[in-house]
């Protein structure tokens, strides 16, 4: 049987007055959605251990099993392995955010979802102005970036900038977990200063002002790491070929150490206007040549830390219409059986425009297995599917043990 998990990024969220108390997943319609519910077993599953930060890397690390307090090193350690990046000994990674500061406010965490070719002319200018020597600057997609640290301590705290717009960015800048991070934080709230002073007068930002679009004024560090060491997929669980299809560079990095093949899509953004149709017809093909896929798509959580709950409900009717459909389609007719599994990595609620913690809703589909009594997915109905709430590794274990396993 080949395997595929459909990741709805931050797709869960709580009941919303707007939508008559409902939740995104509750009031958009979801036939695809709700035919895996109603032909699958469903659960939820906890993605975020206890003790850790409910962000991607870490829900999207759990999904697959790995164990968080063994592997982790940082979101930018993992987006360096996507862009083929190395990390050397003795150096740190960090996401880059490209930021929006008004009124000495975190106004946005994504310069207004700055396009890719006006941010990689930013990032070259902080590289010629900023970096060299001890901290480098590399290019990544739209508002995300890399920088390394020589001889940086991870012993830092850094504030997450999805997790305070409105915030003064004084208040959240890098703090020093131990003495020996000090010279550590201070240079990065440095870099953090300087980026503030030399960005506002790019052509590119002229230029956005200008067109009434938010500049991107500063840069924000955070998620900092060395160089993981993880098993593949193949170790773990004896999967023998695998791809990730993904428009963000944290998720093709998650793949690269779990050992699966990144497979690029033309116009995939991870925005509401991604190319639905090329990502899921990648992912088909690639069921044709390999066991595994595992297809994310980041819109709905774009549109929660946006807090905008009609495009969070559109971006969830589009991935049951133009990516579960097609999928459920497809596999029907393919020589091998296909099993599917949708959820999100987390939560990311329009309310709070960040991610919770809470336990995410999932299902599981294989052709064959005696279906449980769930009808439809949501967050709410899932508490009575067959497999209750997991933690740890027992989702992907489920996932890939064989049709009727445990029963």
């Amino acid at each position: 049987m080949k395997h595929i998990i459909v990741l709805g990024d931050g797709m869960a969220d709580e009941p919303i007055e707007q939508l008559g108390g409902r939740t995104p997943l509750q009031a958009a319609h979801t036939p695809a959605m709700d035919w895996l519910a109603a032909h699958g077993r469903c659960g939820r599953l906890k993605t975020v251990p206890d003790g850790y930060h409910p962000g991607s890397e870490i829900a999207n690390l759990a999904v697959l099993g790995y164990d968080l307090d063994r592997v982790f090193e940082g979101r930018g350690s993992l987006e360096a392995a996507s862009m083929g990046i190395d990390i050397e000994p003795g150096e740190m990674a960090m996401r880059c955010n490209l930021v929006c500061i008004e009124n000495s406010l975190i106004k946005n965490h994504s310069a207004g979802h700055i396009s890719t070719a006006e941010a990689a002319e930013l990032i070259d200018f902080l590289q010629q102005e900023l970096g060299g020597g001890d901290a480098n600057f590399y290019r990544g997609v739209s508002y995300r970036h890399l920088l390394k640290l020589k001889g940086g301590d991870k012993r830092v705290d850094c504030t997450p900038p999805h997790d305070v717009p409105g915030t003064p960015f004084r208040d959240v800048m890098v703090r020093p977990l131990v003495a020996e991070a000090a010279a550590t934080a201070d240079r990065l709230n440095d870099l953090i200063v300087r980026s503030q002073q030399i960005l506002p007068s790019h052509p590119v930002n002229l230029r956005r002002v200008a067109e009434g679009k938010d500049p991107a004024n500063s840069i924000w560090p955070w998620s900092p790491g060395y160089k993981p060491s993880m098993e593949t997929l193949a170790q773990r669980y004896g999967i023998h070929s695998g791809v990730v299809i993904s428009a963000v560079d944290l998720i093709r990095g998650i793949g690269v150490y779990a050992g699966l093949q990144p497979i690029e899509v033309e116009g995939a953004t991870g925005l509401y206007n991604t190319n639905y149709e090329g990502k899921v017809q990648a992912a088909i093909d690639a069921l044709s040549t390999h066991d595994f896929v595992y297809l994310h798509i980041e819109a709905s959580d774009e549109a929660g830390h946006e807090g905008d709950v009609e495009l969070k409900l559109r971006t969830v009717e589009y991935l049951d219409h133009r990516v579960l459909q097609p999928l459920i389609e497809a596999v029907a007719h393919m020589d091998e059986p296909v099993a599917i599994a949708l959820l999100p990595d987390h939560p990311t609620p329009c309310r709070v425009r960040t991610h919770t913690a809470a336990p995410v809703p999932f299902v599981i589909y294989k052709p064959g297995e005696t279906p449980d009594a769930v009808q439809v997915y949501d967050e709410d109905s899932v508490a009575d599917g067959y497999y209750g709430t997991l933690s740890g590794d027992a989702f992907i274990r489920a996932f890939f043990a064989g049709p009727g396993s445990g029963e």
